[in-house]
């Protein structure tokens, strides 16, 4: 192959090494495996540098799942759960998932039933972000549970960049108005 793609077709090794001379570029091995082997002209370090480049790229825009932990009480109060129910959510919009976890001490071992209603009413408290992974499941003096998002990492980063570039555009959009924004004195 030339160095804009074009086929140039079955070439002597010696023919092809003297082409790449005169067009000052690399004759690089393709593919090895076919018959005859796939050349073609260009230039190697620009290709490595290029292929680094976008293996870079990838790894930026990747995202990786957690796992969070939330710890409840039984007797939790109706404030606390709210507040613990609100950083469930915070992780879940942000794409992870969460494992919900509560802790029984003494006599609240002997009633686990209370636990599985505690977790299946934070279940359904929060089915528009997350749905319930794996059931409530009892482990020694501790109940589980995970909790998974509907978004996936990626589409959750995507989402959070777009809401703070259309907060950063009404900020700039009231300065130039001469208002103060959302949120700041006069």
């Amino acid at each position: 192959m030339g160095p804009s793609g074009e086929q140039v077709g079955v070439v002597r090794v010696e023919d092809a090494l003297r082409l790449a001379a005169e067009a000052d570029l690399d004759l690089v091995e393709v593919a090895p495996d076919a018959r005859p082997p796939v050349c073609k002209l260009m230039d190697y370090g620009k290709f490595k540098y290029e292929s680094a480049m976008k293996a870079r790229d990838s790894r930026r825009n990747q995202a990786n799942t957690q796992l969070k932990e939330i710890r409840f009480r039984l007797k939790i109060d109706k404030h606390d759960f709210e507040t613990k129910k609100g950083h469930v959510v915070r992780f879940l919009e942000g794409g992870d998932k969460v494992k919900v976890m509560i802790m029984f001490r003494g006599r609240e071992q002997s009633r686990p039933e209370m636990g599985i209603r505690l977790l299946h009413r934070l279940a359904e408290e929060v089915t528009e972000f997350g749905t319930v992974e794996s059931q409530p499941r009892l482990d020694g003096r501790n109940m589980t549970m995970v909790i998974a998002p509907l978004k996936k990492k990626t589409q959750a980063k995507s989402d959070q960049r777009r809401k703070r570039e259309a907060e950063r555009a009404a900020r700039e959009e009231n300065a130039e108005a001469g208002s103060p924004a959302p949120g700041e004195r006069e």
